[in-house]
């Protein structure tokens, strides 16, 4: 669209003032509308911005402020208006045009909630780690699923404390998922709210007022001699001992999977790594290497899985589901979850809960309880919340206290 203004010197007045015409283009749709009640002379108006002059001190006041303030208005709504249509996938008439500037009743835009989340996910697809967009796009679908259910209308001034009410109801009594994972999704709708308030698409705060509750989780992860016994362990299947291979990378070096993935051999040096973490936005990052991880390293040198062997996420956390009951990870693990306020206690085999995930979990659990410093392990891994990182060093003190315990009861008097 584009938008411009112009001198009627066809119908200038007895004063020498002319009136201004806004000229709007758009997809071969031409509207022309005078500004009502602005007017200029001609050597008080700038053709090139479009604008009037401000008057010279021997000239009386022509009014340029109030007047230019008017002609910003209307080339803001038209832009605002373009927007609008590009959102909503409108094609325009001129009767629409003319409608949306000249009918007062119309003049007030709505922008689409659902065009806007789309929006809001492509433009952070370059900028946003995949786990994050994952975490978007699932945000997008589960709210599309919440209007076709329950029949409210997802916009941005009915996001408010009925929407909240709602789709807590939705979420715990009828798909019955966990707190965390409803904190997840209402995470993702106020960062989206926030991300469209600041482009001025709504002027909707109440979001701000919800108050989300999240629940301490498990810390699942292989212990030394777990992850021993899969490293050791030759598979006959290849896709399988290059899962295998791949997850004990990431348990011997504290990688992300999604930074696993982007790892070229070029980025590896004799007895470290150095990489550009995806998540933390870290440029060249130090990750030392121990025998291990050398080792997994070596072993696919010059071939065509250099430097390891990567497939899909959602691939990978199959086979390794497989590798480990294989090797017989299957120790009784329980974890808690809780849908509201409701409880539930869960018993599963520990192979069951193994992820690529756990894989940054088991290094950081294993290097603590090996004696390795806090501040190294933290500089090694990244991490950046206090919070986050104490409840592996509660693990690790728990483990040597049991450890204490077991050795020094052993002792007979």
């Amino acid at each position: 669209m584009q938008v411009s203004f112009h001198l009627r010197k066809d119908k200038i007045d007895k004063q020498g003032l002319a009136p201004i015409r806004m000229l709007i283009t758009f997809k071969g749709v031409r509207v022309r509308r005078v500004v009502k009640d602005v007017k200029s002379s001609l050597k008080n108006w700038k053709n090139k911005e479009q604008r009037i002059k401000t008057p010279l001190k021997s000239e009386d006041y022509n009014y340029y402020i109030e007047y230019n303030k008017i002609i910003d208005r209307l080339e803001n709504k038209a832009k605002d208006l373009f927007r609008y249509m590009l959102l909503n996938d409108i094609q325009p008439t001129k009767e629409y045009l003319i409608d949306k500037f000249e009918n007062e009743a119309n003049t007030e835009l709505s922008f689409e909630f659902f065009s806007c989340f789309k929006e809001f996910l492509n433009q952070n697809r370059n900028s946003k780690a995949e786990r994050t967009i994952t975490g978007y796009t699932t945000a997008l679908n589960y709210l599309t699923e919440f209007e076709e259910h329950t029949g409210y209308s997802l916009r941005f001034e009915t996001i408010n404390h009925d929407f909240f009410e709602k789709i807590m109801n939705y979420s715990f009594e009828v798909k019955e998922i966990k707190n965390n994972y409803f904190s997840r999704i209402i995470t993702v709708v106020k960062t989206f709210m926030t991300w469209s308030f600041d482009r001025e698409y709504h002027n909707n705060i109440t979001y701000k007022k919800f108050k989300l509750t999240e629940n301490e989780i498990e810390v699942i992860y292989l212990t030394m001699d777990e992850l021993l016994a899969l490293y050791n362990h030759k598979f006959d299947s290849r896709r399988l001992e290059h899962v295998k291979d791949t997850y004990c990378f990431g348990c011997f070096t504290g990688l992300r999977f999604s930074d696993i993935k982007q790892l070229k051999p070029s980025y590896i040096f004799e007895d470290h790594i150095k990489i550009n973490i995806q998540k933390t936005k870290s440029i060249d990052h130090k990750i030392p290497l121990n025998k291990y991880s050398k080792e997994l390293l070596n072993k696919y040198k010059d071939t065509i899985y250099e430097p390891l062997p990567v497939i899909s996420s959602q691939k990978f956390n199959k086979y390794l589901k497989e590798c480990c009951e294989k090797v017989e990870i299957k120790t009784p693990t329980t974890i808690t979850r809780y849908v509201g306020q409701r409880r539930i206690d869960k018993t599963v085999p520990k192979y069951e809960l193994i992820t690529s995930h756990t894989a940054r979990k088991t290094f950081v659990t294993n290097s603590l309880i090996l004696g390795m410093k806090e501040m190294v392990v933290r500089n090694i891994t990244g991490h950046k919340k206090e919070e986050s990182f104490r409840k592996y060093v509660k693990i690790a003190d728990d483990f040597k206290k049991q450890e204490m315990d077991n050795t020094w009861d052993k002792i007979k008097e």
